[in-house]
């Protein structure tokens, strides 16, 4: 995990703050999730930490092969590149080394990208680690643990070759020390339409800290909930907490910038552990990692193998509760290519005076990058803040406070595990402000929660499509509507925002 830079400050208390400000119905709900957690563990198979250890072996050797450290522009790396490459290709993954091509530090090593063959090409989980290290030690814990997980991760799916629902894919970054460059450049080289088929990406950095604990990245979010529940219901009082440590300081960060939901599993850097955290875990009050982008971070002194083989298990429990197995029930779904009755203003309290939510094909709009997508997930309609062009950029974008729309009511199942998720874009330029936002809410018996919220910035954002999935289990058997809504409460902001592909399912 990269150290906490005065430059990237602002991003993670932003994405701690996101975590705060969106909660989802999943927290509400831990039945079902537990319920589906028992009966999934059976079918994910146990990640052996012999074999993880195996790997943290070899990555030792090839730092102490190679001037003591695997830094992204060393020999080291590339070593540490063609071990893993080797062993995917081996397994039967289709494997590229894709080279970092712009913002990459000079002379480093290429990400490494498996694809595992088979399920839904169009719903990608992805799983990744950073496989580069500092310069001053071998990088053990920090980033071999990972990079060794999700190898024996990727090896695991290989060797009991299930049959796969969804698509699997696994990375392994170069240059996370230096800024996160690997993951930014493949996360910002995707087109559109191949970001939004990543539905989840899970990240692990850190995962064996000696005097670590249990944490989860994001863990409200859909699939961080899938991550809590295997530590739920396999080691009840654990209670992981959410990662603040490491917020935007890994390769998750580079996803979540583009739109992709994610979580992860981390074991602590150089804060240290509560007493409160001692008490249900176990350790002392002293740093997660004393050897945290250090020479003592080397094998197997600073590994902790229990903390370890949970981390495996719990990603092992992931994937295979996400990519394989019986596909979901689809319960109500709107492409908007027809009208199906959703309500504009629906509580007779929108402010804005222009941009209204409209169902229809949308013109394509441009100030700075785009900014008004004309193009849809799928046919021709979305719904959209003012779906005209004028003369200008801003002529029908939502100006003068809140637009919202709400659908029809939808009668969900009385169990299962029920999950909304749509596609959706906000866009605007730099003169914007937090006080702008895009956000999707339930209304159910008991009132109206927030799911998800993505506020505006001073800065400019372009418009690009992404997905978001959120458990709404917790309103099992009810009569529900979804409510989107978007808002220009800054001062002459350019603001404009699109959603589409709206679906309910159960599993």
């Amino acid at each position: 995990m990269r150290p906490y830079a005065a430059t990237r400050a602002l991003l993670a208390l932003a994405l701690a703050g996101a975590a705060l400000a969106a909660p989802t119905a999943a927290t509400a709900a831990p039945a079902p999730v537990a319920a589906r957690a028992a009966a999934l563990a059976l079918a994910a198979p146990d990640i052996s930490l012999t074999n993880v250890k195996a790997h943290l072996q070899q990555f030792q050797t090839i730092a102490s092969s190679n001037g003591g450290n695997r830094r992204s522009n060393t020999a080291g790396y590339t070593a540490s590149v063609n071990y893993v490459y080797n062993k995917l290709v081996a397994a039967g993954f289709s494997v590229v080394k894709q080279n970092c091509t712009s913002g990459c530090t000079s002379g480093a090593g290429p990400n490494v990208i498996a694809d595992w063959p088979g399920g839904d090409a169009n719903t990608v989980y992805m799983f990744g680690a950073h496989l580069d290290g500092v310069a001053a030690g071998p990088g053990i814990n920090d980033n071999a643990s990972g990079s060794s997980t999700v190898l024996e991760i990727a090896l695991t799916l290989a060797a009991t070759n299930p049959s796969m629902l969804n698509h699997v894919r696994f990375g392994f970054w170069t240059d996370e020390e230096q800024g996160l460059n690997g993951s930014e450049f493949y996360a910002n080289s995707l087109p559109s339409a191949e970001r939004t088929k990543i539905k989840g990406y899970f990240n692990f950095d850190m995962v064996a800290s000696t005097n670590g604990g249990y944490f989860i990245n994001r863990i409200t979010s859909s699939i961080g909930q899938v991550l809590k529940a295997y530590y739920d219901t396999n080691f009840p009082g654990l209670n992981p907490e959410e990662n603040v440590e490491g917020a935007g300081r890994s390769d998750d960060a580079s996803f979540n910038a583009v739109g992709i939901q994610t979580s992860g599993v981390a074991a602590g850097a150089s804060a240290n552990k509560t007493s409160a955290q001692v008490t249900k875990w176990g350790g002392t009050t002293g740093d997660y990692d004393p050897c945290y982008h250090a020479s003592c971070d080397t094998y197997p002194s600073n590994i902790n193998d229990t903390i370890l083989n949970r981390a495996g298990d719990a990603a092992a429990y992931a994937l295979w509760t996400l990519a394989t197995g019986t596909p979901a029930t689809t319960v109500w779904t709107d492409t908007f290519e027809t009208a199906t009755g959703w309500t504009t203003n629906p509580n007779a309290t929108d402010t804005a005076t222009t941009g209204a939510w409209e169902r229809g094909d949308p013109a394509d709009t441009n100030s700075s990058g785009a900014k008004q997508l004309g193009t849809t997930v799928s046919g021709s309609n979305d719904l959209v803040t003012g779906r005209l062009a004028g003369t200008a950029a801003g002529d029908y974008d939502l100006d003068g406070g809140v637009s919202s729309v709400r659908s029809p009511a939808v009668t969900l199942p009385a169990s299962g595990t029920i999950n909304l998720s749509l596609n959706w874009y906000l866009a605007h330029g730099s003169n914007s402000s937090s006080a702008d936002y895009f956000r999707v809410s339930i209304v159910h018996s008991g009132g109206t929660t927030t799911l998800f919220t993505q506020a505006g910035a001073a800065s400019n954002r372009n418009g690009s499509w992404a997905s978001g999935t959120w458990n709404i289990s917790a309103y099992a058997g009810q009569s529900v509507r979804i409510l989107i809504s978007a808002a220009d409460a800054s001062t002459a902001s350019l603001v404009e925002a699109g959603v589409d592909d709206v679906k309910i399912t159960v599993s």
